[in-house]
């Protein structure tokens, strides 16, 4: 099965000059003038493959998660496939589809055995299960973009993404493994919760995501900017007392949220 590596066709030990030539080089001639529409997919994949060995800490990460299932002397996809629905195999099934960039077999296998219910966590080592976790994680942004386009409600994947990169981050807090990785993991859960999810679930699972995403390592301004966020959900459901509350909170982690002065308006603070 092919890699990121024979993707662009080149070596593993590849320069950044090397990546980058051969990517340019590949991508000419999957341009749709020449390819036509049925490149996409294979456009898609070869941008994939790019930004992960073009930056090193990510071409780190997959060099020695990839390096897992290097060196077998069978078909492992096929084996893992044969295993029925022994959760432990498609857990690694799930994990090496992600890694081979077959990410539609991957996101469905995790969805039909529970989605956030499936238990990558006792399937996996730590590491490996932090690991698919944010891939799958972006993956189902990448979907819920993609569904937005078309325009359908892509509620479930946004709330899952985010679930996800929450829990990462919450297992970073007890025992640091992602340290090249975090800021990454912050910037897109943040961004994902600022831009995608409250369109996305009802009020309910909003909260529930903006308290929970207090504590996990962000700044005292960003924190402040969540708890504002959750204020103004608990005042549009007439919470005025809580949103109160709340708003105060996010005041003491950045005062310099008082000179919005829209939120402190209604409130009336």
């Amino acid at each position: 099965m092919e890699n990121f590596y024979s993707l662009l066709g080149i070596d593993q030990g590849a320069s950044s000059q090397e990546i980058k030539k051969a990517f340019r080089e590949k991508a000419k001639l999957l341009h749709p003038d020449i390819a036509g529409k049925r490149a996409e997919e294979a456009m898609r994949r070869l941008l994939a493959a790019y930004e992960v060995l073009q930056d090193g800490e990510r071409r780190y990460e997959y060099d020695r998660a990839y390096s897992r299932f290097i060196g077998r002397g069978f078909d492992y996809r096929s084996f893992l496939k044969e295993q029925g629905n022994d959760p432990a195999s498609k857990a690694k099934l799930i994990f090496f589809d992600l890694l081979h960039l077959e990410d539609e077999e991957a996101l469905e296998i995790w969805h039909k055995g529970g989605g956030l219910d499936f238990p990558l966590e006792s399937c996996l080592g730590r590491e490996d299960w932090m690991d698919c976790a944010f891939i799958i994680a972006e993956d189902l942004i990448k979907y819920a973009d993609e569904q937005k386009d078309f325009g359908e409600t892509p509620a479930p994947v946004v709330y899952e993404a985010v679930t996800l990169l929450i829990r990462i981050l919450k297992e970073e807090r007890r025992k640091p493994y992602f340290k090249h990785f975090v800021i990454e993991v912050k910037k897109l859960l943040k961004e994902t919760a600022r831009l995608k999810l409250k369109s996305a679930v009802d009020g309910e699972r909003y909260a529930e995501c903006l308290e929970a995403m207090l504590g996990l390592g962000f700044s005292p301004k960003e924190e402040g900017r969540i708890l504002c966020s959750l204020a103004e959900l608990l005042l549009s459901q007439g919470e005025e007392r809580g949103a109160a509350a709340v708003y105060r909170e996010a005041l003491k982690r950045d005062p310099a949220l008082s000179r919005a002065g829209k939120l402190r308006k209604r409130l009336r603070i």
